[in-house]
């Protein structure tokens, strides 16, 4: 492991964004205990706020990518990057910071330097499906010694390439190192990951079958009929 733990610094004292998110709000530190790391919450919560944040101080750019990769994009500056501070041991500069929202930009940019395409499967990440782009990131551009960001990368992927993902995460743990935003079951369930929960404050570590996202999952599964009952059913009826 690598990044062994953040703490927030400079706190503004008025509650401007990204304070004003209750779990960046209450967040003081925050502590990283295995190779891999998810977070979970609600759309809203401060997951992706945090992840972009911890890719500032890694130096990588903010709009997807490595340290290498520069190029613009809207909105790519980290509002929550100069209030943090990131404990090493030791540091590493390589890595990578890979946003679902903005895969499109980062595929567009290695166009541009075609000598780099062999990093990613030797061909355009254009001329590929959205998971298999994906996939092929994942596969031929992660390496050991170096630490992951990945903000809901299940959402390219089939359930079938989600645990592909989680293959390449266990080749690759004991060398690297993962930060993962996801609202995925399937990718959550990997064995002895730290989840923090972001829909508490402060935020806290949580089993997996506490989560939301596996009590729901597991319900609809189980009877889904019986959870289609309660959501569409209407007053009076």
């Amino acid at each position: 492991m690598f990044l062994r733990s953040l703490e927030i610094i400079h706190k503004p004292a008025t509650e401007k964004y990204p304070f004003s998110i209750p779990s960046i709000k209450h967040l003081e530190t925050l502590e990283f205990k295995t190779n891999v790391t998810f977070l979970v919450g609600e759309n809203g919560s401060g997951k992706s706020t945090l992840l972009e944040a911890i890719a500032y101080q890694c130096e990588f750019n903010t709009a997807g990518g490595s340290k290498n990769n520069l190029y613009e994009v809207d909105a790519s500056h980290s509002s929550l990057g100069d209030h943090i501070r990131l404990s090493w041991m030791p540091k590493i500069t390589n890595g990578f910071f890979l946003r679902a929202e903005t895969f499109y930009h980062f595929a567009s940019h290695l166009d541009t330097m075609p000598e780099s395409l062999g990093y990613y499967g030797g061909r355009s990440l254009h001329k590929q499906s959205h998971g298999e782009a994906f996939l092929s990131l994942f596969r031929h551009r992660f390496g050991k010694k170096a630490i992951y960001l990945l903000d809901e990368p299940e959402a390219a992927l089939s359930p079938a390439r989600q645990l592909a993902l989680l293959r390449i995460i266990k080749e690759l743990e004991k060398d690297a190192q993962f930060i993962i935003a996801t609202h995925s079951p399937i990718l959550l369930g990997y064995p002895g990951a730290q989840i923090l929960n972001f829909d508490e404050q402060p935020i806290q570590e949580i089993r997996y079958e506490d989560t939301m996202h596996y009590i729901v999952t597991r319900r609809f599964l189980e009877n889904r009929q019986r959870v289609f009952d309660e959501l569409f059913h209407e007053d009076g009826e």
